[in-house]
């Protein structure tokens, strides 16, 4: 689980590249579920939270509510 401290850490680039990876791991996830080869299926529901906090930081990081905003003073 992502704490929100290393959420506040990241960068858009990790933000990206870990949501990427997530999105990758969750769709293994499903296919070992449906195959019914999945150990910890609560896994699938702590993935998915992960991936909706890094979409949220995503999202700020557009809005500009995160990260460098250029400005010219």
């Amino acid at each position: 689980m992502i704490k929100k401290r290393e959420l506040s850490d990241l960068d858009l680039n990790s933000v990206e590249a870990k949501l990427s990876e997530h999105s990758e791991k969750l769709s293994t996830l499903r296919f070992q579920k449906s195959m019914q080869q999945l150990e910890n299926p609560l896994e699938i529901k702590f993935l998915k939270k992960e991936i909706a906090q890094l979409k949220t930081v995503l999202n700020e990081f557009k809005l500009g509510l995160r990260g460098d905003i250029t400005s010219n003073d």
